[in-house]
């Protein structure tokens, strides 16, 4: 079983510290693994099967930004 830090489940998942709380707050992302009293984990393969269930977004789903200029 491998564990993963709290920096690359961010990474893996695109989330901030913050919301990665916050789901699981709410029982919407898998619960972080105590490793010692100062130290946390999450389960790798929770954190994938998490991330399989995402709704995927196709190149035809995205949004076209062309021509809008920052204002």
């Amino acid at each position: 079983m491998k564990i993963l830090s709290l920096k690359e489940v961010v990474l893996l998942t695109g989330l901030s510290k913050v919301t990665l709380w916050r789901l699981e707050q709410k029982n919407m992302f898998p619960q972080r693994v105590a490793l010692s009293p100062r130290r946390v984990g999450w389960k790798h393969d929770e954190v994938m099967e998490w991330l399989d269930t995402r709704p995927r977004v196709t190149a035809a789903e995205t949004i076209n930004t062309e021509g809008f200029e920052n204002a």
